[in-house]
């Protein structure tokens, strides 16, 4: 067996069952109500559904690695409407991928060199996938704490030149899972003098870029801060996106991603024999997910209703403030965030994530101890009982 696996830690959800197991049975009469995982529960659009079903004569092909033309034009024309840019050659610097989690762990197998000391920086609190592709590549993990003064943005300045000699590869996530933040131009300016300086390749999670509250006013993305910067051939950078969160489909697994056309060609190398090319059903069908917008305007003002009638109510008890994207609200407890995720359940049948199983101690400190995650997926109705039953829970309970 790969020693490596024995590096991995409990995903967070591992551990959530065991802490609720602890809890018992909520009372007799409440519903269960979960929040604790982003996985989206709005309608999967209709044009999306019509379009995979009149693809099916698709199964009788094999895919290509490299994916559809017609996608890889459909994602380059999505770029650059959505950010502003010149569309990116849709020959080299965009790839089809099977969701971002996926590419993720994959592009890092692919970037790692084991035999080199490697680090791999990446947020605190963090999607696991980091890690876990990290440990898996032979790299040690190094973490940079969020910072609530930022944001929760990460401070790197903060990290040791010595780190920055090792560091092959750096996470980003923006806008960020847990707390939403989004990165600014001149982050994106320091992380880019950073990588030219020390050689480093960075990953930028987009997977929330399209669910944000002001409409007219999108979050910045790595590709277009490249290219205010002046970094056209996008050196050393790739984005990640999907369209799970997007356009509600996460079960079709259908995401992409683009930029340095050296690593991406690198990274084609690596899929080839990696073995996961997008059958050409869900190829077709995600070209009529990116090139409408309708549904995705929609997907955001059900969310900008939810936060607009849950965050008043969860304000009675808790200090709760708007996140500037996502679907996350990242809330300090009164309590230890795992007793107050497993009385919570326990009493009022709303299950939310501990922010200490996002993250790790770094420095005598976890930055997710102390808060919770919750996840506006489900309908209105429920959203807005789960956050009557908090706020009743906080004020008689803690």
């Amino acid at each position: 067996m790969n020693p490596r696996l024995n590096f991995l830690h409990p995903y967070p959800f591992e551990k959530l069952r065991a802490l609720l197991a602890e809890a018992g049975t909520p009372p007799e009469g409440l519903t269960p109500i979960n929040l604790s995982i982003g996985e989206p529960k709005h309608a999967a659009p209709a044009r999306v559904g019509e379009a995979l079903c009149g693809a099916l004569q698709g199964l009788s092909v094999y895919p290509a690695t490299k994916g559809d033309a017609a996608l890889r034009q459909a994602i380059a024309q999505w770029l650059a409407q959505r950010y502003s840019i010149p569309a990116p050659d849709a020959d080299r610097e965009v790839l089809p991928v099977l969701g971002s989690r996926e590419a993720l762990f994959a592009f890092t197998q692919t970037v790692v060199d084991p035999n080199a000391d490697a680090l791999v920086v990446c947020p605190n609190p963090f999607y696991q996938i980091y890690e876990g592709a990290a440990l898996l590549a032979g790299a040690t993990p190094y973490y940079v704490n969020a910072d609530p003064a930022r944001d929760f943005g990460c401070d790197w300045g903060s990290v040791p030149e010595d780190v920055w000699k090792r560091t092959q590869l750096v996470f980003v996530c923006s806008p960020g899972n847990p707390a939403g933040n989004v990165m600014s131009l001149d982050e994106w300016r320091v992380l880019f003098e950073l990588s030219d300086r020390h050689g480093f390749v960075i990953a930028s999670d987009e997977c929330y870029s399209e669910i944000y509250f002001a409409e007219g006013n999108p979050p910045l993305g790595g590709l277009q801060a490249a290219r205010r910067l002046g970094r056209d051939d996008y050196a050393n950078l790739v984005a990640f996106s999907s369209l799970s969160k997007r356009s509600n489909v996460p079960g079709m697994r259908s995401g992409f991603v683009a930029g340095d056309a050296k690593l991406i060609g690198q990274f084609l190398l690596y899929r080839t024999y990696h073995g996961s090319a997008m059958s050409p059903v869900i190829a077709t069908a995600s070209v009529a997910a990116w090139t409408d917008e309708g549904h995705v305007a929609d997907n955001r003002r059900q969310y900008r209703a939810k936060f607009e009638a849950v965050v008043p109510i969860l304000q009675r008890a808790l200090d709760v403030r708007m996140p500037q994207a996502s679907f996350y609200l990242w809330v300090p407890t009164p309590a230890s965030d795992t007793s107050f995720a497993r009385d919570l359940y326990g009493r009022t049948g709303v299950t939310v994530l501990p922010g200490s199983f996002l993250g790790r101690e770094v420095h005598g400190v976890n930055p997710g101890a102390g808060r919770v995650r919750i996840a506006l997926v489900a309908p209105l109705a429920q959203c807005v009982e789960a956050a009557e039953r908090i706020a009743h829970f906080v004020k008689t309970s803690v």
